[in-house]
């Protein structure tokens, strides 16, 4: 049998849909998936046990090129895309973009998302099999999951993350940047960055956080960042250690996978790193501001998905007045206690009586 998953971007979304590979081998451990997606996210597919092969597209940049090369591009990758025949196609992003390429396969049976939960309502034009979530399929994972169960009903319960592969190589190179950094378990990953200015949490609480957990605990936040404003915060957070926080080199993605995998705990806001980390089995705190905890975040005992107090939180505004209260709504106890718990650290609290005692009896 020959599968088709069409998910292109983006890559928290894309690390969203893994538990459908595990979902459809358990049932048909000889099917050949295929996996549409967009070209930066492929390294993330890349040697998964689970897939057959992954075709990727560029359309960010199609859309940059002449119309009729645009078009020579785009038909390229249908020709390629027409030469296998498959049986199934499972469209789990719901937009224009990915119903042309669900439309353009030679599947009989497309499946994808009914007209309340589409994305996008030209996506109902690829698809011949439209698929209606429950109540209790919120989540991401469990929309893309919903869509599995209905092309290939029957099978068992699967983890909602995951699993997701770690490249050896990358592994040994973060091994070695380990050494080179004197790198200490538990080793605590701080990713500051999000796609949307929105979900950001505010550097002032990351400074905080990483001066708290220097001082309460001696444990040295890695601090990972993909591109210019990233790396200016990562930055001011090191600045605000006096140089103890360790600015994490950037490296290609399977090397950030291979770090999130060797970390104890990953926080982050509702970004790719905190679900490749939930999808590597590393433990994840995650701040939620104007997304839903509920529906984006990582679950299970091993997570702790925090979400803003505000009553106008989950808005899905990519622009805001009140973006600086919002970004600090999430209290840095908060987060504190959440690390903490998950690695078992002593309380603030008994962190305070250690300092008075101490200085009594000096």
């Amino acid at each position: 049998m020959k599968i088709l998953i069409v998910k292109m971007s983006a890559l928290g979304d894309v690390i969203h849909a893994l538990p459908v590979l595990r979902y459809i081998h358990q049932l048909h451990p000889e099917a050949e998936i295929d996996w549409v997606v967009e070209d930066p996210f492929a390294p993330v597919l890349a040697g998964h046990p689970d897939i057959h092969e992954i075709l990727t597209v560029r359309t960010k940049y199609w859309r940059t090129l002449p119309t009729m090369t645009m078009l020579g591009k785009a038909l390229k990758f249908i020709r390629r895309l027409r030469r296998d025949h498959y049986d199934v196609v499972l469209d789990l992003q719901g937009n224009s973009k990915s119903g042309l390429f669900t439309l353009m396969s030679r599947a009989t049976k497309k499946y994808g998302f009914d007209r309340r939960q589409v994305r996008e309502w030209p996506n109902l034009l690829a698809t011949n099999r439209r698929v209606a979530l429950g109540e209790g399929e919120h989540h991401i994972a469990q929309r893309a999951l919903a869509v599995a169960r209905a092309a290939f009903p029957g099978g068992d319960s699967v983890p909602q993350a995951g699993p997701l592969h770690v490249d050896e190589g990358a592994r040994q190179r973060i091994d070695a940047l380990f050494s080179e950094h004197m790198v200490k378990h538990p080793v605590v990953v701080f990713h500051y960055g999000t796609t949307w200015e929105t979900k950001l949490w505010h550097v002032k609480c990351w400074q905080e956080l990483a001066c708290r957990l220097l001082d309460d605990h001696g444990i040295r936040p890695l601090l990972t960042w993909g591109n210019e404003v990233e790396r200016r915060a990562a930055e001011a957070i090191h600045a605000a250690t006096a140089g103890r926080a360790i600015i994490w080199p950037r490296g290609t993605l399977p090397e950030l996978v291979a770090l999130l995998a060797q970390a104890d705990i990953v926080v982050g806001g509702d970004t790719g790193p905190i679900h490749i980390a939930a999808a590597v089995g590393t433990s994840t705190v995650s701040l939620f501001r104007v997304t839903d905890a509920e529906r984006n975040g990582p679950a299970g005992e091993e997570h702790r998905r925090l979400q803003s107090p505000l009553p106008c939180a989950m808005c899905l505004r990519k622009q805001c007045d009140q973006d600086d209260q919002c970004s600090r709504s999430i209290g840095v106890d908060e987060v504190c206690s959440a690390i903490g718990d998950l690695l078992s650290l002593p309380s603030n609290d008994s962190k305070i009586d250690e300092r008075e005692s101490y200085a009594g009896n000096h």
